[in-house]
């Protein structure tokens, strides 16, 4: 065989026919213990095993062989082959609607792998996305309205790469790459992508800046973008929540935080929302305002909002629910129940250690050395 399948791909071609493992066990005719061991990798897969799941299963060999659906691994081949813009520009090349098409298709397959791959691992990816799209637009020929499209594509991408480059800890790259987008945005006449950029921008000088220009920015970003729709409304003010609530503005933060409910409730499905809010719920919003909570001094409203939402988050979304853990520690501790926020940050610290994201190693760093003093 040219390779071995690991542990999860046959746990998973067990469970897609329907079987447990003590069926499997009288099937194979192996233990229950050594096919647990097998498919948590703690056994080394040798060929044989291989043939047994074939047989039990009814699958051929060659199924499960085929490649893990790994996302980080699908990040990489995006980082070894063209990207869809290199392979169509060349030389002046006149672009028409099926380049654009494929380009925002692909930011919108690349802003959700963010979803499961860390900044570190993705960051080379988007850069080098968006760095081939900027070359397009300035080498190729194209109508005014693809051009639109494209710069739009562009701009999403900027601040995909500011985001990603923020959870690896390159804040300044972050920073120019949420700025870069800003401008082609506007020259794409989307002042909502804009204020999605200063925004995100907002964001990351909330979380390791100076929280009074963060609280400026962001209220600038929803002044410019008043004509978005109530998703991404909701979703710009949330920003503007969180900085003031790290300036310690309580006030400021509990309005914001009320408007941010209004805006949500205002949402429609006769109202085309941008993809780039895909993501944003009731949960995430109360995850929000239980980390304003905890900003604030207010651990006792916090710990609610943020437990509920852990519990319902996808486990396999293991950077968000670690970061959530680290605010729902934080509440506990600053409820003074120290077993509970020691458990908790112990979870976020187990994986944080599978993951390489600077902004959740940041948290349980700064939730560890609380829980130390």
């Amino acid at each position: 065989m040219e390779s071995i399948p690991n542990g999860a791909q046959l746990r998973a071609a067990r469970e897609a026919a329907g079987l447990s493992l003590s069926a499997l066990s009288v099937r194979t005719h192996y233990s229950k213990p050594l096919l647990g061991k097998i498919e948590t990798g703690k056994r080394e897969i040798h060929p044989e095993h291989i043939m047994a799941y074939s047989r039990a299963l009814n699958v051929p060999v060659a199924a499960l062989m085929a490649p893990f659906d790994d996302p980080l691994r699908i990040a990489h081949e995006w980082l070894v082959t063209e990207s869809v813009a290199t392979t169509h520009c060349a030389d002046g090349r006149r672009i028409g609607n099926s380049l654009a098409t494929k380009l925002e298709e692909r930011v919108i397959e690349l802003r959700h792998l963010d979803d499961s791959v860390s900044g570190t691992d993705l960051l080379p990816v988007v850069v080098r996305e968006f760095e081939d799209v900027r070359r397009v637009i300035s080498e190729c020929s194209y109508t005014s309205e693809i051009g639109r499209r494209l710069r739009t594509s562009a701009g999403e991408l900027a601040q995909l790469v500011g985001w990603v480059a923020s959870d690896a800890g390159r804040y300044f790259q972050a920073q120019c790459a949420y700025l870069d987008g800003a401008k082609v945005a506007t020259e794409a006449g989307n002042q909502v992508l804009v204020g999605q950029l200063f925004s995100s921008l907002a964001y990351q000088l909330s979380n390791i800046g100076n929280p009074s220009d963060a609280t400026l920015l962001a209220k600038t970003a929803v002044e410019g973008a008043k004509g978005a729709t109530p998703v991404v409304q909701a979703l710009l003010t949330e920003r503007v929540a969180w900085a003031l609530a790290r300036s310690r503005d309580r006030d400021g933060a509990m309005r914001a935080l009320d408007a941010v409910d209004d805006l949500y409730e205002r949402r429609s499905s006769s109202i085309e929302e941008p993809e780039w809010v895909y993501w944003l719920d009731r949960s995430e919003i109360n995850v929000m305002a239980g980390r304003c909570f905890v900003e604030l001094g207010e651990p006792d409203r916090a710990s609610p909002l943020l437990l509920s939402a852990i519990e319902g988050y996808p486990k396999e979304r293991t950077r968000e629910v670690a970061l959530y853990q680290t605010w729902l520690a934080e509440s506990y501790l600053r409820n003074r129940d120290i077993d509970a926020a020691e458990a908790t940050i112990a979870a976020a610290r187990r994986a944080a250690d599978t993951v390489h994201s600077a902004r959740l190693d940041r948290r349980v760093n700064e939730i560890e050395s609380m829980l130390s003093k």
